[in-house]
């Protein structure tokens, strides 16, 4: 891909005094999407990345239902394996398969599903550039030509000029920092992609394992994708050493133990304050930057489509404001959309993973053994319901949430009907 790109000396060259509509720091599936949505109304757009294409990411790759809807139109999963069953247990006890007879969701490798979102991106007018590390941006100053410009500093000194910047630079981000972005749970995620003979492959085939862990909150996977089994665990941070050894028991659990990962990695998972901002003045944060995913699975594939969609979107809207009061109307525009959707369903996540931090083994029972709640997990994966819609629809889910979890606070609450409809998603 790099061969695609512009060099440097070129885009120097010829993009000194060049101001892009849209800039977008990251090429993740929040910046690929946010770069497809400002590149299809038709505006400049230039996209960054640090890294050369395509490249690792620590992720399970489950491609839930919200997932598949907020992909570009013609987009083609690269499919490693359709999820038909799944298998919870209870750390290792207790263990319970439970089957559909549709699909209820896919997995992929983020290489390959990264990639091709850049591609769509490209292909809808956006310009790609790898190896772009960013060192800050500028709403004020010398580097600044006028009041409608943001200056994104690369690392080496060089200065792009902007209309409007969306951050999808990650948890760890730059950008999330500009805007100040405050988060209220971190998490680390451990996970190794491990090749596997075609027997064991085979007995995968399908079906995926989900682990309640040892630790409050904590849980781990295996998702089969062809000759390789992607195992992790997830848990709060500050137990770095338990997480670590709970990775390496369930591993060992499951007789893998004798396979040598090709990949072993880590990553730390952020989700956001209620009252955390999503942008400043022309900087706009979607994605891992926002910290937006879901607290209790921290999923973030289909937040990071969905945020991203949104912020290209309100970008192009925010490149074309003349002055600040308009530039200030359209990002709380963009922030009303994210939280009218996403944020509730993050407020439903928050006390999804209250009841399961305390009642670990009642969560099991419920979801194993009682067939509705197994209907809302299916569902929910195909994307034909969200965890707030099912709350709201269902008295026994609230009544559940409300005899196991704390209450939400004043601004957990989920919004009104009218709020709430603007756009619903899942976990």
């Amino acid at each position: 891909m790099s061969g695609e790109n512009s060099s440097a000396d070129d885009v120097q060259a010829d993009d000194v005094q060049r101001v892009w509509d849209v800039v977008v720091v990251g090429a993740g599936p929040a910046g690929a999407s946010a770069a497809y949505a400002a590149a299809v109304a038709g505006r400049s757009v230039l996209l960054l990345e640090k890294a050369e294409l395509p490249r690792y990411k620590t992720c399970g790759g489950g491609i839930i239902g919200p997932s598949r809807d907020a992909l570009p139109p013609g987009f083609e999963l690269p499919l490693k394996d359709r999820v038909h069953a799944v298998t919870f247990s209870n750390n290792g006890r207790f263990t319970r398969t439970r089957r559909s007879k549709q699909m209820m969701f896919g997995l992929i490798n983020r290489p390959e599903f990264d990639q091709q979102l850049v591609e769509h991106a490209q292909k809808a007018g956006a310009e790609l550039r790898t190896g772009a590390a960013v060192q800050r941006v500028e709403q004020h100053g010398s580097a600044v030509p006028d009041r409608r410009t943001v200056a994104v500093v690369l690392q080496g000194g060089e200065t792009l000029l902007a209309r409007a910047v969306v951050g999808a630079d990650g948890s760890a981000s730059r950008i999330g920092a500009h805007v100040g972005v405050k988060v209220d749970q971190v998490d680390l995620g451990l996970e190794a992609e491990i090749p596997v003979p075609e027997t064991v492959a085979e007995d995968w085939k399908g079906r995926v394992l989900i682990d309640w862990g040892p630790m409050p909150g904590s849980y781990g996977w295996v998702f089969p994708k062809g000759d390789t089994l992607t195992v992790g665990v997830i848990s709060a941070r500050g137990e770095g050493a338990a997480t670590k050894r709970y990775l390496e028991d369930f591993i060992a659990r499951l007789g893998l133990a004798g396979f040598e990962p090709s990949i072993s990695s880590g990553h730390l998972t952020r989700c956001r304050t209620d009252d955390s901002p999503l942008s400043r003045g022309r900087v706009l944060v979607c994605g891992d930057a926002a910290g937006l995913l879901e607290p209790w699975t921290r999923e973030g594939i289909s937040f990071a489509l969905r945020s991203g969609r949104l912020a290209g979107e309100w970008a192009v809207r925010i490149a074309e404001a003349h002055d600040a009061v308009d530039t200030r109307r359209q990002a709380l525009n963009y922030a009303f959309a994210v939280k009218a959707g996403l944020g509730v369903e993050m407020s439903v996540g928050k006390r999804m993973l209250a009841v399961f931090e305390r009642r670990p083994g009642l969560f099991h029972a419920v979801l194993t053994g009682f067939r509705p709640a197994w209907r809302a997990f299916k569902e929910i994966t195909q994307g034909r319901t969200s965890l707030g819609e099912l709350v709201r629809s269902h008295p026994l889910a609230q009544r559940a949430l409300t005899a196991f979890g704390p209450e939400p606070t004043a601004k957990e609450s989920t919004p009104t009907e009218d709020t709430a409809d603007e756009e619903t998603v899942t976990s």
